[in-house]
């Protein structure tokens, strides 16, 4: 009984120590992961993260057992279920989640498992004796004897995705050598400073972000100015209104500073800026003509003398 405790209490240290130490956590699912495979994975792992694995009915008393000091741990506690372990880390998220997921190993098809994925069978030689062809009738799966062994025609897909494999499925994938399913830790629910947050958020870009954030903006902006309740977003929109409304006060009005005198001259005197415009436009024009002319007339001086040259030679 005194060991039982002294091992509940080394337990709890240990767990109190890496969520001190660690500021991320990885809820990993740990179905149809062996105890090598788990080995492969600490050490891959290794100078980055600490895989710690436990009760589930042990994690949750200790982490009660924290939530006096950080109460954030309490959001934890509904994804400790299942078979579940933890990965403790202060490294990049992103490249924690792709070193977890990218240890994972082929494994043969067992009676009575879930498949995760459609399991089909190729077509092609199956180096069988003939013997065996009621075996492969009984599945439906069509063959035929070439060379004196039994021949698949055509592919088959054998179990759909979410099925139990049955007995004879396993028996015939063994068979043929056909390791159709891969396991390795799955990630369940990831915990950051304090927040929960699934998996899927990790593959949210900058770019992305940024762009949700802007919209994000532009509609407290919107709301804001249509109840005209000021806020931050709003306040550059509000100004440049009010601006635009005092201008249109000053245009209507006597009232007039240095910024918008040429503004109101413009719009009193609109046939003078007007008559500028052209003038402006044909001088331009008119200068663009003159430079051909004097390039012609200069190619034409060229040639008399070329012609006055050839006389006196």
């Amino acid at each position: 009984m005194g060991g039982k405790t002294a091992n509940k209490a080394g337990y709890f240290d240990k767990l109190k120590g890496l969520l001190q130490d660690y500021k991320s956590i990885f809820i990993v699912e740990i179905d149809n992961v062996s105890s090598q495979q788990m080995h492969e994975i600490r050490h891959a792992l290794r100078g980055k993260g600490v895989v710690l694995m436990g009760k589930n009915t042990m994690v949750r008393r200790a982490l009660r057992t924290f939530l006096i000091d950080t109460p954030e741990y309490e959001r934890i506690l509904p994804f400790v279920k299942g078979n579940v372990g933890f990965v403790f880390t202060n490294g990049d998220l992103k490249e924690i989640r792709d070193q977890i997921l990218a240890n994972r190993v082929a494994a043969p098809a067992r009676a009575g498992a879930v498949a995760p994925v459609d399991v089909w069978v190729p077509a092609g030689n199956t180096g069988m004796e003939p013997g065996k062809t009621s075996f492969f009738q009984a599945l439906g799966v069509p063959t035929k004897i070439a060379r004196g062994t039994i021949e698949i025609t055509t592919d088959l897909k054998l179990i759909e995705a979410g099925n139990k494999v049955g007995p004879s499925e396993a028996s015939l994938l063994n068979l043929l050598n056909i390791s159709p399913f891969t396991y390795g830790l799955g990630i369940a629910q990831v915990y950051d400073q304090g927040q929960v947050f699934p998996p899927t958020i990790l593959d949210i870009g900058e770019e992305q972000l940024l762009a949700t954030l802007a919209q994000a903006i532009t509609t407290v902006a919107t709301i804001s100015l249509a109840l005209n309740f000021p806020t931050l977003p709003s306040v550059m929109h509000s100004l440049v209104n009010s601006y635009k409304k005092v201008l249109a006060v000053a245009i209507e009005t006597e009232i007039s500073w240095p910024e918008i005198e040429q503004l109101k001259d413009r719009i009193a005197n609109p046939d003078a800026y007007a008559a500028a415009a052209p003038a402006a436009s044909s001088g331009a024009a008119a200068a663009t003509e003159a430079a051909p002319a004097e390039e012609k007339k200069e190619e034409e001086e060229e040639e008399d003398e070329e012609g006055f040259g050839g006389l006196f030679d």
